[in-house]
Protein backbone atom coordinates (compact mmCIF):
# COMPACT_ATOMS: atom_id res chain seq x y z
CA UNK A 1 0.00 0.00 0.00
CA UNK A 2 1.40 3.36 -0.98
CA UNK A 3 1.01 6.21 1.47
CA UNK A 4 0.34 9.83 0.54
CA UNK A 5 3.92 10.61 1.53
CA UNK A 6 5.30 7.91 -0.75
CA UNK A 7 3.10 9.25 -3.55
CA UNK A 8 4.44 12.77 -2.96
CA UNK A 9 8.05 11.54 -3.14
CA UNK A 10 7.26 9.56 -6.30
CA UNK A 11 5.58 12.50 -8.04
CA UNK A 12 8.35 14.95 -7.19
CA UNK A 13 11.17 12.64 -8.26
CA UNK A 14 9.42 11.77 -11.54
CA UNK A 15 8.83 15.47 -12.24
CA UNK A 16 12.50 16.36 -11.69
CA UNK A 17 14.37 13.34 -13.06
CA UNK A 18 14.18 10.84 -15.90
CA UNK A 19 13.40 7.68 -13.93
CA UNK A 20 14.41 4.19 -15.06
CA UNK A 21 13.59 2.62 -11.71
CA UNK A 22 12.14 3.98 -8.50
CA UNK A 23 11.48 2.10 -5.27
CA UNK A 24 10.23 3.93 -2.19
CA UNK A 25 10.09 2.05 1.10
CA UNK A 26 8.49 3.41 4.25
CA UNK A 27 10.76 2.48 7.15
CA UNK A 28 8.95 4.60 9.75
CA UNK A 29 8.02 1.54 11.80
CA UNK A 30 11.74 0.92 12.43
CA UNK A 31 12.05 4.32 14.11
CA UNK A 32 9.19 4.20 16.60
CA UNK A 33 9.99 6.43 19.55
CA UNK A 34 12.57 8.44 17.59
CA UNK A 35 12.16 12.20 17.95
CA UNK A 36 11.46 12.73 14.24
CA UNK A 37 8.87 9.96 14.20
CA UNK A 38 7.16 11.38 17.27
CA UNK A 39 6.87 14.77 15.54
CA UNK A 40 5.01 13.11 12.66
CA UNK A 41 7.87 12.87 10.16
CA UNK A 42 8.49 9.66 8.32
CA UNK A 43 11.57 7.66 7.41
CA UNK A 44 11.93 6.52 3.81
CA UNK A 45 14.47 4.60 1.75
CA UNK A 46 14.55 5.38 -1.96
CA UNK A 47 16.33 3.60 -4.79
CA UNK A 48 16.49 5.84 -7.83
CA UNK A 49 17.94 4.78 -11.15
CA UNK A 50 18.24 7.64 -13.62
CA UNK A 51 20.41 8.53 -16.60
CA UNK A 52 20.42 12.07 -15.15
CA UNK A 53 22.98 10.86 -12.58
CA UNK A 54 25.66 10.27 -15.24
CA UNK A 55 28.71 12.41 -14.59
CA UNK A 56 27.62 13.21 -11.03
CA UNK A 57 29.30 11.92 -7.89
CA UNK A 58 27.35 10.48 -4.96
CA UNK A 59 26.91 13.82 -3.16
CA UNK A 60 25.71 15.55 -6.34
CA UNK A 61 23.21 12.73 -6.96
CA UNK A 62 21.85 13.03 -3.44
CA UNK A 63 21.52 16.79 -3.88
CA UNK A 64 19.46 16.22 -7.04
CA UNK A 65 17.14 13.94 -5.07
CA UNK A 66 16.86 16.37 -2.14
CA UNK A 67 16.17 19.26 -4.53
CA UNK A 68 13.40 17.23 -6.17
CA UNK A 69 11.77 16.36 -2.85
CA UNK A 70 12.12 20.00 -1.83
CA UNK A 71 10.18 21.48 1.04
CA UNK A 72 8.86 18.08 2.18
CA UNK A 73 12.26 17.61 3.86
CA UNK A 74 11.89 20.89 5.75
CA UNK A 75 8.47 20.06 7.16
CA UNK A 76 7.12 17.12 9.14
CA UNK A 77 6.28 15.19 5.95
CA UNK A 78 9.70 13.52 5.69
CA UNK A 79 12.10 13.27 8.60
CA UNK A 80 14.75 11.01 7.03
CA UNK A 81 15.51 9.94 3.49
CA UNK A 82 18.03 7.19 2.79
CA UNK A 83 19.11 7.37 -0.85
CA UNK A 84 20.57 4.88 -3.30
CA UNK A 85 21.17 6.64 -6.63
CA UNK A 86 22.58 4.96 -9.74
CA UNK A 87 22.69 5.32 -13.49
CA UNK A 88 21.04 2.55 -15.55
CA UNK A 89 24.49 1.17 -16.50
CA UNK A 90 25.58 1.05 -12.85
CA UNK A 91 22.35 -0.64 -11.83
CA UNK A 92 22.75 -3.23 -14.60
CA UNK A 93 26.39 -3.90 -13.65
CA UNK A 94 25.70 -4.46 -9.96
CA UNK A 95 22.10 -5.56 -9.96
CA UNK A 96 21.57 -2.94 -7.27
CA UNK A 97 23.25 0.08 -5.73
Amino acid sequence: MTSERQQLIDERLRAALTISELVIEDESHQHAGHAGAEAGGSHFRVRVVSPDFAGHNRIQRHRLVYQAVGDAMRTDIIHMLSISAATPDEAADTGSN
